[in-house]
């Protein structure tokens, strides 16, 4: 690929570190991730080559995903690295399970965390996530996480039974937590079935002053526009990649948003200080219609 232009502005990019989860979410997971899932082809150096090219093009703040990315081998070292660069970082977790480790880079400065919490029953939410125990866990873990003052953020997915999201949410409320979304399933990956991957689940800033890295190193959009790639990063550098043809085409099939309904320039899944409902209208899949209040309040989370 050759250079065609000056690299975009970039202010936030996601690294989906590994496929590998603890969990399957067997009708939700956007990555298809699961216990068999391999961390693909992009080696620790590889990722810590990405993050400081990241810095030169002015990216401000990443986030690491999976998959879970806690699984990866090289996830202390990669998020180390990110702060060490002055980055602020997101860790989007399932929290199944944290380590010594884990923690003490979790009470760092600069780092906020995120999650999704599916219901508060433990039958539904282990039901969701296709793992016994899994609501055990998780609910025991954001007791831990506002225990040690750590930022984080909740995601509650609405997958058709709203009741049961708002039930969720306001269990989560109660325990103190104020950044809680209820958003909409997207129809990618395990969530799409059958059906092929559409622009129409996007909000319309994908592609917008942000960008996700696979695990083999394929550069998309965004997180839940994954199937709109445009090459890898193992093969060329991130600005070169950025101001070439084809990624101003995979950025070009995002249908926007026009006037004062476009969303947040900021507008990603885990960003709080972004997608504001008390500051924008939220960043809801383009095809989307809300159902109830809370939803039309919703921030739209990773799946």
């Amino acid at each position: 690929m050759t250079s065609t232009s000056a690299a975009p502005a970039l202010r936030f990019l996601s690294l989906e570190i590994t496929g590998r989860c603890q969990l399957t979410c067997p009708a939700l997971c956007y990555a298809g991730a699961g216990p068999t899932r391999g961390h693909g082809s992009m080696r620790e150096e590889d990722w810590l080559r990405t993050i400081d090219q990241a810095v030169a093009l002015g990216v401000e703040e990443v986030q690491l995903i999976g998959g879970e990315p806690t699984l990866h081998p090289a996830f202390a070292s990669i998020a180390r690295h990110a702060l060490d660069a002055g980055l602020r970082l997101w860790v989007y977790s399932n929290l199944v399970r944290l380590s010594d480790e884990h923690w003490q880079l979790l009470e760092r400065p600069n780092v906020r965390l995120a999650t999704t919490y599916h219901s508060s029953v433990a039958a539904e939410h282990d039901e969701v996530t296709g793992r016994r125990g899994s609501h055990t866990a998780t609910r025991s873990y954001i007791g831990e996480v506002l225990r040690r003052g750590i930022a984080l953020k909740v995601a509650v997915l609405d997958a058709g039974d709203p009741g049961r999201a708002e039930l969720a949410r306001a269990e989560l409320e109660v325990l103190g937590l104020r950044d809680v979304h209820v958003g909409k399933v997207r129809a990618v990956g395990n969530a799409a079935g059958t059906a092929l991957p559409s622009t129409a689940e996007l909000c319309g800033r994908c592609g917008d002053q942000r960008a996700v890295v696979l695990p083999d190193g394929e550069v998309a959009v965004c997180e839940i526009g994954r199937f709109l790639t445009a090459g890898s990063v193992l093969n060329v550098g991130l600005a070169a990649f950025l101001s070439g043809p084809q990624w101003a085409q995979a950025s070009a099939n995002v249908p926007r948003r026009t006037g004062p309904t476009a969303c947040h320039p900021d507008c990603q899944p885990a960003d709080s200080d972004s997608c504001d409902p008390g500051k924008n209208t939220p960043c809801d899949p383009m095809g989307y219609t809300p159902t109830t209040p809370s939803q039309a309040a919703a921030v739209p989370e990773l799946v």
